[in-house]
């Protein structure tokens, strides 16, 4: 059995092919990502995964619309977004596959 502590995880990622991680792959990436109020991350997209977002906890806004607890958006390859957490917010985030380098500004 392994185990590890979210907190010694980059940015919430636990699953995935990069260090450190709870269980390494290339077939897909998940973390649990804990927001401040204010916190942002700027308009990109993913030429080839798919981003499941699943709020957990507050309310988050992508494209402008709001989203939240247990609101689940899936953004496909070539889709852009945005990310602002309009509250203290917690998101559950899978991307498949696993693609490093796959994160492209707008």
């Amino acid at each position: 059995m392994k185990t590890a502590k979210l907190n010694d995880m980059t940015k919430g990622w636990f699953v995935g092919n990069f260090e450190p991680t709870l269980y390494k792959t290339n077939d897909v990436e998940v973390a649990v990502k804990s927001y401040f109020a204010g916190a942002y991350e700027k308009r990109h997209y993913h030429k080839i995964a798919t981003e499941i977002t699943v709020v957990t906890k507050g309310t988050i806004r992508m494209n402008g619309k709001e989203y939240t607890a247990g609101d689940i958006i899936i953004m496909e390859p070539n889709e852009a977004t945005d990310f602002y957490a309009v509250t203290k917010a917690e998101n559950v985030v899978v991307k498949l596959p696993g693609a490093n380098n796959d994160k492209y500004e707008v």
